[in-house]
């Protein structure tokens, strides 16, 4: 993982914790070639809207405050200062705030690191690639919409904020929630380290409810996951992540809405391209969350997992195109319960093609369990391998696939301008 080594300047608004304004008289307007750049910091507490015609960096956490509204033009830039922990820059929607951000294909909205050369009217700069990451913080949106935590408690804290901080609460019981519109945004060279092993996520979905609309967005480079769910009910369209340091889908704690048509491509320093958790809370009662037409790009220098099922999953995954893994990827159980929902049909695949990595015989072959190195005997239940073999059919290539993604929705992206995919 390419790593960039600059001084780290990021100053933190002082008011925070006392709900400090963002408003136009606290703006730094530095004109750089005929270039306004207008620092943010702190609460909103106001209405605003971001114009493309100015570049916005994020001095820290810029927080949407609840009733409060964002809006972004089609085209704006937004850029995040670099600072590791608490001065880690990122932007964030409370819950009760929202964003309304209506890029376009011609016009995306670009959110990117200050250290991107990247200028007003562009769409990509010249100095940073796919292997520049971790560089600032990302999209954190926080809902009201259910989540499934353990002791059945209707919130908790997102990862990627201190509990020290006025804001980071997520979940509750509007399944229709809404924080927003988000469309045609392209997130680059994020994920900073909060902490030890607590990076900030491309795109972190914290009990985001229905009433959102999330389509046509891309992560590029994050360090951290491409897109992490934790619960909520949100329904989503057209997502792609490239060369994400971590897992590309990962979705947690109950999410019960949907992906359909997504694009995961490994990166050399890629987890899995499905990192899939089941509830935290009484799993009985829980729902499960589909993810539909998706085409799952391995890289041959990199052993990372097809499909993690973990903490009793409840899925279904339908429609996935899978090629390009190397010999050691898997498709991997990692504990009793997720096996026992695989048996019971609340864990399903649906018409999947892979073309096997080379040196795997079977699609049989793919198919493994965790066994915990202290305890080899914590995994008593056997994979019901049928409920997986008689659901993926092996292909020789890409190109007889007839399942997966529709590619050719993601013309306007980064990773498409790089010949990604």
């Amino acid at each position: 993982m390419k790593k960039l080594n600059y001084l780290f300047i990021s100053m933190l608004c002082l008011g925070l914790a006392t709900g400090c304004s963002s408003s136009d008289d606290d703006n730094d307007v530095d004109d750089d070639e005929n270039q306004n750049v207008i620092t943010k910091s702190g609460i909103l507490t106001a209405n605003e809207t971001w114009t493309a015609d100015n570049i916005y960096l994020l001095d820290g956490k810029v927080v949407v405050n609840e009733d409060v509204i964002l809006t972004i033009e089609a085209g704006t830039i937004i850029k995040g200062a670099e600072g590791l922990e608490s001065l880690a820059s990122a932007l964030v929607v409370d819950q009760g705030g929202k964003i309304i951000a209506n890029g376009t294909a011609a016009k995306p909205i670009i959110m990117t690191s200050e250290l991107d050369n990247i200028a007003v009217g562009q769409t990509s700069g010249t100095n940073l690639n796919q292997e520049d990451v971790g560089l600032w913080g990302g999209l954190i949106i926080l809902g009201r919409a259910p989540i499934s935590e353990s002791g059945d408690v209707q919130t908790a804290q997102i990862e990627g904020i201190p509990a020290t901080e006025p804001y980071g609460q997520y979940g509750g019981t509007d399944e229709d929630d809404n924080s927003g519109v988000y469309k045609y945004i392209s997130v680059r060279h994020g994920g900073i380290t909060i902490g030890a092993d607590n990076e900030i996520n491309g795109v972190t979905m914290g009990g985001v409810g229905r009433g959102t609309t999330m389509d046509h967005i891309e992560v590029v480079a994050n360090q951290d996951d491409g897109f992490e769910w934790f619960g909520g009910t949100v329904e989503c369209t057209n997502f792609i992540t490239w060369a994400n340091g971590d897992d590309g889908l990962d979705a947690d704690q109950a999410w019960s809405g949907y992906i359909d048509n997504a694009v995961v491509i490994q990166g050399t320093e890629s987890g899995s391209a499905f990192e899939l958790d089941g509830p935290e809370g009484s799993a009985a009662t829980e729902d499960s969350y589909t993810m539909k037409n998706i085409t799952l790009i391995g890289n041959s220098a990199n052993n990372s997992k097809i499909v993690d099922a973990r903490d009793g999953l409840l899925a279904s995954l339908e429609n996935i195109l899978v090629y390009n893994f190397s010999s050691g990827a898997t498709i991997n159980f990692d504990d009793d319960q997720s096996i026992i929902e695989l048996a019971n049909d609340r864990l399903t695949f649906t018409s999947w093609e892979i073309v096997l990595p080379t040196g795997v015989a079977t699609v049989s072959d793919l198919i493994s369990v965790t066994v915990d190195p202290d305890d080899p005997n914590r995994i008593t239940e056997v994979v019901n391998e049928a409920k997986v073999t008689n659901n993926v059919t092996a292909i020789t290539s890409s190109s007889e696939a007839t399942v997966g993604a529709n590619t050719t929705v993601f013309g306007w992206t980064y990773a498409a301008a790089q010949n990604a995919f």
